[in-house]
């Protein structure tokens, strides 16, 4: 950040001979930490000085004071140290990192200038506070390497020779993961799948605003990510580095993270980071940051806090389970074999409900061990992280005896890894007392008994309080002065106190040590003596104290790996009993997986519009592998919500879970995409229609026949027929070279033909009741197409003015084509001209006299409509009054008939069918058009290239 908040202020650089000790040594750590805000311990505050002081007071809204010295007067803010948290994350907030600079030796045991060091680094991604972190959430700080031409791979040349790797490490657990990729598309999807809140680049340029999840992105030194350099770093965590990645460039990745961890903790290893995992992307199911928003498996697109998958079937007892379900859900499995075996365990959990509740009820007890084990490995747990380490611990056997009988082998694997550790268990339970003070070095932390040096000096400690508390009443008696009485001060130390008027009756053993304006203060040499060893036995005890404290804390810390281990398995277990608990108390089923086979489900939900919602319609989907579903129906009839719902149950199933449906057989899929509304981003320079393209793009380019695509309202984002072009061609494209299980949602009521000539195309739609003007859905899906969009109904219900409403309604009626300004009929598919249900009869019977009738008395078939010869069409309907096209012609603004896009999408136009009142070589130029709308390959251009073709394709049809 170019801010004077960071780097040596310049102030002080000005000053530098004539500076004090002091500001000398807050200089040089700044010095040190030229990307960080230094804030300097100076007893029970934080204090910054000069421009970052400004910076401080500004930001976190504390008063700017001034220091003065001898060498002129500075700027300074300060922080407590007690509330600290709070304002480092107002400062992380504003985008500076914050180095902690800690006094780390006793100033009053030190007589001049006390020794500050540089004890954290506090950055958006390596936040260890528990007041800063989110229980439910990992927060990872992640790297990116590349290899090759890395520059061109960004730009999206396919011919790029490169490769990237990305590492992450969550500092305050110690979770570390590394991959590699070969394309900067797949980078980009991990990047947003991880969704670190920090990013390392040193060697690619990184784009924040290009990747759809919020990151600080933090300059940082390459010398760490150098090969030589990522290796030591990441031999300090693997024997054998190469043998935990795949290449040099993870290595470089993984190796230069570690080290940025270390210095942000303070430059030690980080024992706790255990174990270093290499994953394979494919090994699960791929969801990108279009998927993640538009299923809502995390964040509502509302906005709104409680509806969201995951806190839909979050049942989790403790945080371990909560960040481990949401793993699950960020990357379900692709393993059929490894699927199942959590299925069988939710499904004995399930039915075991004694065993259940005793999970969880023991489940509850347990704190979040992977954060206590790093701040433990950390050095920075106190006695009451380790009662709550213990207390852990101690719920470990009765979970153990609570799986005694399982029978799946998952279960019975994670009654084996759940080990007690006793050995830890009883260390703590004998040296830690059951309710320790939150300070460390102020004793009552070690248990009686657990040290006899501890325990002699606390005995003589508790004696010489004992004497002094006896003191009082022998003294009264031996010099008869009623009104005497013994006390402590911290400046003093013990005293005998006599008020003025009984001075003459004071012995001569008594020596003055105080005067009072009433009183006088004395001591004996019995008394000092007694206070020698009071004090004497304090201290030292203390100090014996907090030497034992950190032993016993060093030695819970090299049992890291194994507390990383049981924490894993109690995660699991976790997961484990709460997916259970949804499937009971919400009634999910266990999916049938199969190698091979379309999605069935049978009266499947949605698993957050049931909860929301009173009364929800349940819905079947069938649908062959490999096959388009295309879905008509009126809006908000529930297209979107039963596509939806289909991909989250693929979602919940390969995650491990039971399904929201009575009965399901699913395959493995690789992944789902999603084409599901947008939005502009003005500041990328995309409009709502450019960012469709981009979606749309990735998932032509991605998708497999072994994937589940969903798109909604394809092409909607531009006029009428380049929008009807680019879906029809898509449809094509997705059916002939990608194979994949598709819900096409879409108004283009001509889409539906497409069941006519392609096999694997069929229609769904969603039915609605119409009723004098009053439209009630159905949310009930049903085979073959709609019959009308609603529009006009909705636009009402909506609470659209009554005169556009009759208005709307009226050009409806009556076929008049309405022009869009660029010299063609617009929207004739979404604005059906014959509303009247004789039409919609006589699609469904195939009664030609009846759509004759329609025809002949004024009305237009449309949007797939009865057409005169009785069969579906695509474009405009027809009409005896020229207002409509006739055989399969849309009409134009002047009453002229065109060819519709169903009469020439399956090949050459029947010249037969040419309109008699343009010429042949109109009909040849149109022909010429239809047949490069048919022939436009998207997968294979970029956004702004389909853009400039189908501009050039409607500025030839308006020609």
């Amino acid at each position: 950040m170019d801010d004077a908040a960071i780097g040596p202020p310049a102030t002080l650089l000005d000053a530098r001979e004539e500076l004090t000790p002091m500001l000398s040594q807050y200089l040089d750590l700044c010095e040190a930490h030229e990307d960080a805000l230094v804030v300097f311990q100076n007893g029970d505050f934080y204090q910054s000085y000069c421009e970052m002081a400004e910076t401080v007071a500004r930001v976190c809204e504390v008063t700017l004071t001034e220091r003065e010295d001898s060498t002129g007067t500075y700027a300074m803010a300060g922080l407590p140290v007690e509330n600290a948290a709070g304002y480092v994350e107002q400062l992380l907030d504003a985008g500076y990192s914050v180095a902690i600079a800690e006094q780390v030796e006793d100033a009053d045991a030190t007589s001049g200038l006390v020794d500050r060091a540089v004890t954290q680094v506090i950055t958006p991604g390596t936040v260890v506070e528990d007041e800063l972190l989110d229980a439910g959430s990992a927060t990872y700080v992640a790297a990116v390497a590349a290899a090759g031409d890395a520059a061109a791979a960004r730009e999206g040349d396919p011919t790029a020779d490169a490769t990237f790797a990305l590492a992450a490490v969550d500092v305050s657990t110690g979770d570390c993961l590394v991959t590699g990729v070969e394309a900067w598309s797949r980078l980009v999807e991990e990047l947003e799948r991880l969704g670190p809140a920090e990013v390392l680049s040193p060697d690619v340029a990184l784009d924040p605003d290009a990747v759809e999840t919020t990151f600080t992105l933090t300059p940082v030194d390459g010398d760490r990510f150098a090969p030589e350099a990522a290796r030591e770093t990441l031999a300090g965590y693997a024997s054998r580095p190469e043998a935990v990645v795949a290449s040099e460039v993870e290595l470089r990745a993984v190796g230069g993270l570690l080290a940025y961890a270390e210095y942000t903790q303070g430059g030690d290893r980080l024992s706790y980071v255990s174990r270093v995992t290499r994953y394979d992307p494919r090994e699960s199911l791929r969801l990108d940051a279009t998927a993640l928003r538009s299923l809502e498996l995390f964040e509502s697109r509302s906005h709104r806090t409680g509806e969201t998958l995951l806190d839909t079937v979050d049942e989790t007892a403790c945080a371990l389970g909560r960040r481990e379900l949401s793993t699950w859900l960020r990357r379900p499995l692709v393993d059929r074999p490894e699927i199942a075996a959590r299925h069988d365990a939710v499904g004995e959990l399930a039915d075991a409900t004694l065993v259940r509740e005793r999970l969880r009820e023991r489940l509850r007890e347990v704190y979040d061990l992977e954060r206590l084990i790093g701040r433990v490995s950390r050095g920075r747990a106190n006695a009451r992280d380790l009662r709550s380490l213990a207390t852990t611990l101690s719920a470990v056997p009765p979970l153990r005896e609570a799986l005694a009988d399982a029978d799946c082998d998952r279960l019975c694997e994670l009654r084996e890894r759940l080990d007690p550790l006793d050995d830890v268990r009883n260390l703590l339970d004998r040296a830690i007392v059951a309710d320790p003070p939150q300070e460390l070095t102020e004793g009552g932390v070690i248990r009686e008994g657990f040290d006899d040096e501890l325990d002699d000096l606390r005995a003589t400690e508790r004696e010489g309080r004992a004497w002094v508390s006896d003191l009082e009443e022998q003294e009264r008696e031996r010099t008869g002065i009623d009104s005497l009485s013994v006390g402590h001060n911290q400046v003093h130390g013990y005293y005998i106190e006599v008020t003025n008027p009984n001075l003459d009756r004071v012995p001569e053993d008594y020596q003055r040590r105080q005067t009072l304006k009433n009183a006088e203060r004395f001591y004996t040499p019995a008394l000092k003596r007694r206070e020698d060893e009071i004090l004497g036995a304090a201290e030292r005890a203390d100090t014996l104290e907090y030497e034992l404290f950190t032993d016993v804390r060093d030695r819970v810390a090299a049992e890291a790996e194994r507390v990383q281990s049981l924490a894993s398995a109690v995660a699991e277990l976790d997961v484990l009993a709460s997916l259970a608990t949804v499937a009971v108390e919400r009634d999910y089923v266990r999916p049938t997986l199969v190698d091979e086979g379309g999605i069935h489900i049978e009266a499947g939900r949605h698993p957050v519009v049931e909860r929301t919602q009173e009364a929800f319609v349940p819905n079947d989907a069938d649908l062959d592998r490999g096959e388009i579903a295309v879905v008509t129906g009126p809006n908000m009839s529930g297209k979107s919500t039963y596509m939806r719902q289909v991909a989250l149950i693929v979602v919940l199933a390969q995650a491990g879970s039971f399904v929201p449906a009575d009965a399901a057989t699913l395959p493995v899929v690789d992944r789902v995409f999603t084409r599901v509304g947008a939005s502009d981003d003005i500041a990328g320079g995309q409009s709502t229609f450019m960012r469709e393209m981009a979606e749309l793009t990735e998932i032509l380019h991605g998708a497999t026949a072994d994937s589940l695509v969903l798109l909604d309202e394809v092409g909607r984002g531009t006029s009428t027929v380049d929008g009807l072009a680019i879906a029809w061609a898509t449809a094509e494209f997705v059916d002939s070279e990608v194979g994949a299980t598709t819900l096409f949602a879409t108004h283009y009521h001509d889409l539906t033909a497409l069941a006519e000539r392609r096999e694997r195309v069929t229609n769904r739609h969603f039915s609605a009741v119409r009723d004098e003007g009053d439209v009630t859905f159905l949310h009930r899906v049903q085979s073959g197409p709609s019959s009308s969009s609603y529009g006009v109904e909705v636009a009402r219900m909506a609470g659209v003015p009554d005169a556009v409403v009759e208005r709307a309604r009226t050009l409806v009626e009556s076929g008049v084509p309405v022009d869009d300004g660029q010299g063609s009929t617009a929207d004739a598919d979404s604005t059906p001209a014959n509303a009247d249900s004789t039409t919609a009869d006589a699609e469904s019977a195939g009664d030609d006299t009846a759509a004759d009738a329609a025809a002949t008395n004024g009305h237009a078939a449309a949007n797939g409509e009865a057409r005169a010869d009785g069969r579906d069409r695509a474009d405009g309907g027809a009409s005896a009054d020229g207002q409509g096209g006739t055989d399969g012609h849309a009409a134009t603004d002047d009453g002229a008939a065109q060819p519709s896009l169903e009469a020439y999408a399956g090949g050459e136009p029947d010249p037969e069918s040419l309109s008699t009142t343009g010429d042949r070589a109109d009909a040849d130029a149109l022909a010429e058009v239809a047949t490069e709308i048919r022939d436009l390959d998207v997968a294979e251009t970029t956004p702004l290239e389909a853009l400039n073709a189908l501009h050039d394709l409607k500025r030839r049809l308006d020609d």
